[in-house]
């Protein structure tokens, strides 16, 4: 009960200062653009329309849903100890844990909503451009649920972020920080590393695992059709053999986990 009146607070908090607004206008905004520029190509070529919307969404999504989950999240705990409000809550038969899943939870459906939201606009544009008839929905639904998953790693980042910094402003940067070395900065390093190995045993061996370490890139290789990872370069096919569906998988379930237990270590440590 304590829990839910936790994430209703949060849910309040977060109308009020326009993130509900703020990511719902991002994911629709984005997703109708590429979804109308990218099915262009669809009649001619006879590929499904829905799945080339996908595609193009999951290019987006790599950066835009990591980048709310962490922008909902870290001034969570930080912002509480700045203002004096976790100690204040902390009197209450409130546990640190359900502080921490209220949080989560509200955070989450926020994040769900947008993406469900940007995701039924891509769905309802296709259909009125191309009708129900022969559209795969499957890559719609996978993107959904791995959508919810990566933003749920970052949501656990953020909260982390935020209990063991402890002050809002410094933890705006250091989660921007984080968000550019895993969707960007990450990847331009193991492509020098691949274009340096050529084909090399860390290209073969190690690269896969590298690559599929980061919950960004597993989650586009979740995503992205088999023949588009394989016209991308050889050695975003030799990860995707080599990890293969279960490895992607883990990457998105094991990182929410130990996101959130890092960021439980961080409250926990917190004195009110």
């Amino acid at each position: 009960m304590h829990l839910l009146n936790v994430a209703r607070l949060e849910i309040l908090i977060a109308r009020r200062n326009m993130w509900v607004a703020t990511s719902v206008i991002l994911m629709s905004l984005f997703t109708i653009v590429l979804t109308l520029t990218g099915g262009a190509p669809t009649g001619t070529l006879g590929v499904d329309p829905l799945v080339v919307a996908v595609t193009s969404i999951t290019t987006l999504s790599v950066y835009l849903v990591p980048l709310i989950g962490l922008l909902l999240s870290f001034d969570a705990i930080a912002g509480e100890v700045e203002r004096g409000t976790l100690a204040l809550s902390l009197t209450y038969p409130l546990s640190r844990a359900e502080i921490l899943f209220g949080k989560f939870l509200a955070h989450f459906a926020v994040l769900g909503f947008a993406v469900a939201v940007g995701l039924g606009l891509t769905l309802a544009v296709t259909i009125w451009q191309y009708g129900a008839a022969d559209l795969s929905f499957a890559p719609l639904v996978r993107l959904f649920v791995t959508s919810l998953a990566l933003g749920a790693a970052f949501l656990g980042v953020g909260y982390a972020v935020s209990g063991f910094v402890r002050a809002p402003g410094v933890a705006s940067g250091v989660v921007i920080l984080i968000w550019l070395i895993c969707v960007v900065l990450y990847d331009i390093g193991l492509l020098g590393a691949l274009v340096a190995d050529d084909g090399g045993a860390f290209t073969k061996t190690l690269f896969p695992w590298l690559l599929v370490a980061n919950p960004a890139d597993a989650f586009r290789l979740i995503n992205m059709p088999a023949d588009t990872v394989v016209a991308l370069s050889s050695g975003l096919s030799a990860a995707g053999s080599v990890s293969g569906l279960a490895g992607q998988i883990a990457s998105l379930i094991i990182w929410p986990v130990l996101a959130i237990a890092l960021a439980w270590v961080a409250l926990a440590r917190l004195e009110p």
